[in-house]
């Protein structure tokens, strides 16, 4: 398992886990891109938020794909440390992510 550091402030990923994630990434910014050139040449504004909407899916489910890894690895990691705090952390970012 992959370990996560006390301090939550950074976390070792495999180089697998890491190019998974850049690669959802770069994705999401060609379709950014992609926007920005449907909206400089004019078009039409449901085609763009149609377009919005994909990119909207795409980070939900890196968010997803995070949010996964994280409980599996730093929050399991805690909770077996006997840091229940890393819990209420846990609920404190799922609050911020259903806004």
């Amino acid at each position: 398992m992959e370990e996560c550091c006390r301090c939550h402030k950074s976390k070792q990923r495999t180089e697998e886990e890491k190019k998974k994630l850049i690669n959802r990434l770069s994705r999401i910014e060609g379709q950014i891109r992609g926007i920005k050139g449907m909206v400089e040449r004019d078009e039409y504004c449901p085609d763009i938020m149609v377009q919005a909407a994909a990119v909207s899916a795409a980070v939900n489910s890196f968010n997803k794909e995070l949010l996964g890894t994280h409980i599996r690895t730093c929050v399991a990691n805690d909770i077996r440390e006997g840091n229940d705090e890393v819990i209420d952390e846990l609920l404190n970012t799922l609050q911020r992510l259903m806004r």
